[in-house]
């Protein structure tokens, strides 16, 4: 797969700020298998992912997420991690060796210490009071010149984007298996309002499909 070539396909449109999703299922709509998502992947899907990080202004991850990681992305000039309860490893590498501080959303309701810790380390955008108010921090994050958002999961931060009305665009990878089990899907969380999507694109790569939703106009 020329991921060179199909990079074009990929460009942010003049509207900001805009928040694309990137992310993989299987058939049968699982994310992972066996509690791995890097396994219904292929070299095609990784390679998209590393390339789709350049063109964002951040790239914004649950805390679940960044932990399966471990590092901090190469490719990401500035990486966001959503995290309630601020259990991240300060004093690792994501943070030690970050090229830039990462930033640190999470909400009135930290642990008051954990927030001293991540202080210490990182941006930190404090917004909601029980709950992390998605809507506000991607805004403040577009307020601080991050217009060009790239959100890797996981679903549950997801779908806080998606309920916020900020799921401008969803490039989902089709995997060619079928897991069944019960893995999350790749929103999990409350009921929103039905949102309408429309295909940009679908790019066929073996047996797998690169589909490009973007929010349906009008």
């Amino acid at each position: 797969m020329d991921v060179s070539a199909m990079l074009e396909q990929y460009a942010y449109p003049e509207t900001t700020p805009w928040l694309r999703a990137n992310m993989i299922a299987s058939l049968d709509g699982g994310i992972q298998y066996q509690g791995s998502t890097s396994a219904l992947g292929y070299a095609g899907d990784w390679a998209l992912m590393q390339r789709l990080r350049t063109l964002a202004d951040v790239v914004i991850m649950g805390a679940t997420t960044v932990r399966e990681y471990g590092t901090y992305p190469a490719e990401a000039s500035k990486l966001a991690i959503v995290s309630r309860s601020l259990r991240l490893d300060f004093d690792g590498p994501l943070f030690t060796e970050a090229p830039s501080p990462p930033v640190v959303i999470t909400c009135g309701a930290a642990p008051a210490e954990r927030l001293r810790e991540a202080e210490k380390r990182a941006e930190v955008i404090v917004c909601g009071g029980d709950s992390t108010d998605m809507g506000m921090a991607l805004q403040r994050l577009a307020d601080k010149g991050y217009q060009r958002q790239l959100c890797e999961g996981g679903p549950v931060v997801l779908a806080q984007i998606a309920a916020a009305g900020w799921l401008h665009e969803l490039c989902l990878t089709l995997s060619p298996v079928i897991t069944a089990g019960d893995a999350a899907r790749v929103l999990d969380g409350p009921v929103i309002d039905m949102q309408r999507m429309e295909l940009c694109h679908a790019i066929q790569d073996e047996n797998y499909l690169f589909l490009r939703y973007r929010m349906a106009q009008g």
